[in-house]
């Protein structure tokens, strides 16, 4: 049995990820912060199903190293990591307080270094692991009235590549996804006028759907990506080339 641990799993990318790694036969951790209701309701959902190993919800603000102590302790030995778990503002640069800008850095950043941290040791000892984090295609390109989110994705793709490189030879494979435009709640505070132009914007003409951020996260954590790592994977519907 080989468990998969998602951060920000009652969100919308996080809860489609459960999905798709449950039904790959794994035992999920679903880890929430506030969520509480919604990711018991998902853990319910997942095991009524009759597919995959039980999911376990567990509560844990990811930044806050003890509190990810704890999750990692509940969950066991993790083979695949998903660090998913993130918070967005727009707000004017000139306008950010060092108390927001910290806090952002705390769940995108210090989240993905504390979660790495704790799940290395099993992946040493096993030669063998899946690390899967979640930036954005603003962190590549930057998007205005959000430099700070921008900023700590742009560090998660740093943090990506060099982590790659550094446990290679520990056969534990290091991937990033950066979604385009999603259908999430945290785009819901977008009117209607701009996801239309968005949409627009896009290639292929419309948003994307949390289920194909899944289906990448399932591609990445399939013995079919062994040979992958330290990649940036687009899935934007081409509005980032």
């Amino acid at each position: 049995m080989k468990t998969a641990l998602i951060t920000g799993a009652s969100g919308a990318i996080g809860r489609a990820a459960a999905h798709r790694l449950h039904r790959d036969g794994y035992r999920v951790i679903l880890n929430y912060h506030t969520a509480r209701d919604a990711a018991e309701a998902l853990a319910r959902e997942l095991n009524a199903s009759g597919t995959g190993e039980q999911a376990l919800p567990v509560r844990a603000d990811v930044s806050r190293r003890e509190d990810v102590l704890a999750l990692f302790r509940a969950a066991g030995d993790v083979d695949v990591l998903v660090n998913n778990a993130g918070i967005s503002r727009q707000t004017l640069f000139t306008d950010i307080s060092p108390e927001e800008w910290r806090r952002v850095f705390a769940v995108n950043v210090d989240g993905v270094f504390y979660c790495c941290q704790c799940a290395l040791p099993h992946m040493i000892h096993e030669k063998h692991g899946k690390i899967i984090n979640i930036s954005s295609m603003w962190g590549q390109t930057g998007a205005s009235c959000e430099t700070h989110y921008s900023a700590s994705k742009a560090a998660v793709i740093g943090l990506t590549k060099a982590l790659a490189k550094e446990l290679g030879p520990s056969n534990i494979q290091v991937n990033c996804i950066c979604p385009g435009v999603i259908r999430t709640p945290m785009n819901a505070s977008f009117s209607p006028e701009t996801m239309t132009e968005l949409a627009e914007e896009t290639p292929l003409g419309r948003i994307g759907e949390p289920e194909e951020i899944a289906d990448a996260i399932g591609f990445l954590a399939s013995s079919e990506a062994d040979f992958i790592t330290g990649q940036i994977l687009g899935v934007n519907g081409g509005f980032v080339i």
